[in-house]
């Protein structure tokens, strides 16, 4: 709890040192009104977009107010792939870029391609605010532009293979770059794998001995998922499949700690659709590679049961074949990325009640509530980063022990 109250006081210390009104940076109404080829910028704070903001992946990585470039790596159809760094762009704190490069930009951290060949090649100096953002009022979503030399060019988000359902779809490029969300697991991989080293070189020096240190803290949570997840719900093929379960829980459950972690990169890797759909995926597959012969015909055949009930209980079954794993992932993405966002819409309040650096004591009323309601949040956040690591574990293990489970005669 100490370390919830100390994170969240630095945030507070964090926002108010970046006050207009606090850092000299003054700025009236009139200078959050700004024209880009004829298009007008507002630039009031939203905290519901600044919410979205924080939770999603990006291609820059931040250490507080440090942004750290990462590898792009951007297929163009028809012309190949474009590997440079992020750093390229000379993004500003919002990751938004003031330099083109081979015509690519960047827009609150993520790349994108202006597909236009008559768009200059090489480094192409932008200036602040000329890469924005504007709502298509006819089609309800954002689209980037930049403005540079007096005309107006339109930039392609990449590729994504959603068909337009969350307002994606194919485009001119494709990135394949390692964004913030897979370095973060790339950083969470590396020190799960020395944690656990470091736990089996104790056991090792350490035979017969009371646990203590790193084996200490871990050694209660091993056997509790063991004892309570693994042999209740797995039965005596329990030992063939706490390996994955042990892998679930722990890289859910230290991802979910990684990201409530201040000025550490924000990430938000349970929080994406991406990340949970393949988790729920490997679910899948390893509840159907081992399925057995009684689990399969209690789908298709239910023995015992009247023909014309089968008709409706063949097809409800069948569909909870699929219908698991989607909530797998549905639960893990909705409790993670809900629980970051109303942090982010709590500490937003600060600069919503703040009006520019013009209505002091009510920042520092708002400052002051916003860091109460922060720090119980960030509270229950850290109670359900165990919870949610723990359902996704004991739910993947119900689901394999039912597969697994040998007829009872």
């Amino acid at each position: 709890m100490s370390r919830n109250i100390y994170s969240a006081l630095l945030i507070f210390v964090a926002m108010m040192l970046s006050f207009p009104a606090f850092s000299g940076d003054q700025h009236n109404e009139q200078d959050y009104h700004l024209s880009a080829c004829g298009d007008t910028l507002r630039h009031e704070f939203d905290p519901g977009k600044a919410a979205f903001h924080h939770v999603s992946d990006q291609n820059i990585y931040s250490i507080g107010p440090l942004p750290i470039p990462l590898p792009c790596i951007m297929y163009v159809h028809g012309d190949g792939f474009n590997v440079f760094s992020s750093g390229k762009f000379s993004a500003d704190g919002h990751g938004t870029g003031n330099i083109a490069y081979d015509g690519f930009v960047i827009h609150e951290g993520l790349v994108n391609r202006i597909a236009d060949s008559a768009f200059p090649k090489g480094e192409v100096e932008l200036g602040e605010h000329n890469v924005y953002s504007i709502v298509n009022e006819e089609e309800k979503k954002e689209e980037i532009f930049v403005c540079y030399q007096g005309k107006k060019w339109k930039a392609e988000n990449r590729s994504t293979l959603d068909g337009g359902l969350f307002g994606g779809g194919m485009t001119s490029f494709t990135d394949w770059s390692p964004t913030k969300n897979v370095v973060s697991m790339i950083l969470i991989l590396l020190f799960g794998f020395f944690l656990f080293r470091k736990v089996a070189n104790s056991y090792a020096s350490r035979e017969g001995m009371a646990p203590s240190g790193t084996q200490g803290f871990i050694e209660p949570i091993f056997l509790f998922i063991q004892e309570e997840v693994c042999k209740p719900f797995l039965g005596h093929k329990w030992e063939k499949f706490q390996p994955f379960i042990m892998a679930l829980f722990f890289f859910i459950l230290f991802l979910n700690l990684f990201g409530q972690v201040p000025f550490l990169g924000g990430s938000n890797v349970t929080g994406a659709l991406s990340v949970t759909l393949v988790l729920a995926v490997i679910t899948f597959i390893v509840v159907t590679i081992n399925g057995n012969k009684h689990y399969w015909e209690h789908i298709f055949w239910m023995p015992g049961v009247p023909a014309w009930v089968k008709t409706i209980l063949t097809p409800v079954e069948f569909l909870g074949i699929f219908i698991k794993p989607l909530t797998l992932l549905l639960r893990l993405f909705g409790n993670m990325t809900a629980g970051h966002m109303v942090i982010a819409i709590f500490v937003g309040l600060i600069f919503v009640f703040n009006n520019n650096g013009t209505s002091i004591p009510a920042t520092i009323g708002a400052g002051i509530g916003s860091t109460v309601l922060t720090m119980f949040m960030m509270a229950i956040e850290l109670l359900v980063a165990f919870i949610q690591a723990f359902v996704f574990a004991i739910l993947t293990a119900s689901y394999i022990g039912a597969a697994t489970e040998e007829a009872h005669h």
